[in-house]
């Protein structure tokens, strides 16, 4: 049976819908995520192609260049600001949802801790992950 990930904005007004696999599951401890969720980190699920991700609504964007220099975009609410997903331009297939997006964010499996090198003490995330300083090797 095909499992499907479904989830949204906290208004509604933004929705997603794909039964793709994830490839990439994963909280990250960047300034970048850290300043954008309010708090320690950021978990997000990677899915392959961006195509395969039914969207509906529009989305307001926000471009930014991360640590590793490469340029991200931020999608978000214009209506309650949720974070919904982001595009990489490193990788213009692939799309990464907000684990806390999802309908069910118990779909999120998180794999590894990324940017771990700006990790607060105060955020605490499961010690059995395996950790990487700054993003891993594609």
């Amino acid at each position: 049976m095909t499992k499907l990930y479904t989830g949204g904005c906290a208004c509604g007004a933004i929705r997603y819908e794909t039964s793709s696999e994830p490839i990439f599951e994963n909280h990250c401890q960047c300034v970048d995520c850290q300043k954008r969720s309010g708090t320690g980190h950021g978990s997000y699920l990677t899915f392959p192609r961006r195509a395969d991700v039914r969207i509906t609504g529009e989305a307001t964007a926000w471009r930014v260049a991360g640590e590793s220099g490469h340029e991200k975009t931020h999608s978000f609410c214009p209506t309650c600001g949720t974070p919904v997903y982001v595009a990489f331009a490193a990788n213009p297939e692939a799309i990464a949802v907000h684990a806390t997006s999802l309908d069910d964010p118990a779909q999120f499996n998180p794999q590894v801790v990324t940017f771990a090198i700006r990790g607060h003490a105060w955020d605490t995330i499961d010690p059995s992950l395996q950790t990487f300083e700054r993003m891993p090797p594609g």
